[in-house]
């Protein structure tokens, strides 16, 4: 067996060491104040003892950065007890775990002063008193601690499970009175969230800011005790660079009713990442932010109405082929060429132009000359909308060129807007 007792610096720093030590092993546990992890069925695919702890103390840029203190043994509790001689600056006996002093195990620890009045100082000198003088006068747990120590019975512990869905609460330093002065606790929620997502191998897609209402000194107006802020991205991602810089935007343009205490961030939605794929190409690899994530920052801060996308419809008329959606929500729709009829002009006009009409030819810079036979669209007819019944045409004009026009089917026409050939003319594109 092959043991790691890890001593995070700080108590908010046990959550996400214990999820980055789940990438590793799925045996971990929180004992007392370590984190401790059996290893010895992955050492192989981590490439020893030395590369296993190399890979999970290493700096990874995501927090907690600083490392903690660490020891390892063969059981959890050798490991504990060297840890705790470490952290008190004492040097570790020449025989482990048999000079390891009382008062680094856990079990024994209400009992030293009565055992080292009978000369019992090291684990050893515990092992070697008799088992059912040990069990009467100081009960069945500090036998069972011997026994683990020694491997003469299995150590059990509640082994840390990664939470479904992430969930975590921090209380502020201080009281917030603006939006952004919740990023600084927003950004460590989010190294947190960002441990587990490469734990859990997901990608967040959707995410919620909540903060609480100070409203102590708020007497007599009615708010609500939260407020929300939801952050989604167009693409799963663990990139905690692009997640800072899409919720300080946010936060920017927020309010808050009250000043705030606390703060909460969860994850709404996920899905499995596949991680990032490369390329061997150099101009594949190219440095920055990806298209989508600045597409994300630029909709927060100009507004989703003001960065639009033009997305393909399945229509037949030419000026309902395509709509203007914002980028963020736009679904990427693959551009068929084979579908895109060569007689569609260049240049399509926003909407049609009425031509005038001499007898019985319209005009557009003189008069017009058709050049194809009629090419006839009938559509829309479920909508009512009576101009989609029309007749297109190429046709030249000795002022504009080549233009694309049609006329309305005389069906269309009431009996006062046409007689016999007299129907309506209109121009909606011009050829380059």
């Amino acid at each position: 067996m092959y043991w790691i007792a890890l001593s995070p610096t700080h108590d908010d720093d046990f959550t996400p060491w214990g999820w980055r030590a789940l990438q590793f092993t799925p045996r971990v546990a929180r004992v007392d104040e370590a984190i401790l992890l059996e290893a010895s069925a992955s050492l192989k695919l981590w490439g020893g003892r030395k590369g296993l702890r190399a890979r999970l103390l290493a700096d990874t840029g995501v927090e907690p950065a600083t490392a903690p203190d660490w020891a390892h043994g063969k059981t959890a509790r050798t490991a504990l007890g060297l840890l705790r001689l470490q952290r008190r600056g004492e040097a570790a006996p020449a025989k482990v775990p048999e000079g390891l002093p009382l008062d680094v195990l856990t079990e024994a620890v209400p009992h030293v002063p009565v055992l080292e009045r009978i000369g019992c100082r090291t684990w050893g000198d515990l092992q070697a008193l008799p088992r059912p003088g040990v069990a009467r006068r100081f009960g069945d747990a500090l036998l069972n601690a011997i026994d683990c120590v020694f491997g003469t019975k299995p150590e059990i512990y509640p082994w840390l499970q990664l939470p479904e869905d992430f969930d975590m609460n921090v209380e502020l330093m201080s009281l917030a009175t603006t939006a952004p002065e919740l990023m600084w606790s927003a950004q460590r929620l989010l190294t947190h969230l960002q441990v587990w997502l490469q734990a859990r191998n997901r990608g967040v897609v959707a995410l919620e800011l909540e903060w609480t209402l100070d409203l102590r000194r708020l007497n007599g107006v009615k708010l609500p005790p939260c407020e929300q802020m939801v952050v989604r991205t167009a693409q799963p991602t663990q990139d905690i660079t692009h997640l800072r810089r899409l919720v300080s935007e946010h936060l920017s343009r927020a309010n808050l009713s009250a000043p705030a205490s606390y703060l909460r961030l969860r994850s709404l939605e996920t899905m499995p990442f596949g991680g990032i794929s490369k390329s061997l190409l150099p101009e594949d690899n190219v440095k920055g932010e990806r298209l989508h994530q600045l597409i994300e920052r630029l909709s927060v801060r100009l507004g989703e109405d003001n960065v639009v996308v033009p997305v393909p419809q399945a229509d037949h008329r030419a000026e309902a082929m395509q709509q203007w959606k914002p980028a963020r929500h736009a679904t990427a729709t693959p551009f068929d060429a084979a579908a895109c009829d060569p007689i569609y002009p260049t240049w399509l006009l926003r909407e049609p132009l009425r031509l005038p009409v001499r007898q019985h030819v319209p005009h557009f810079g003189g008069p017009l000359r058709r050049l194809t036979r009629l090419h006839r669209v009938e559509t829309a007819w479920w909508t009512g909308d009576a101009s989609a019944l029309r007749d297109y045409f190429v046709a030249k004009s000795e002022a504009a060129g080549f233009v694309w026009i049609y006329r309305e089917r005389p069906q269309q026409l009431s009996d006062s807007e046409t007689s016999g050939k007299d129907y309506r003319w209109f121009l909606q594109g011009l050829y380059a």
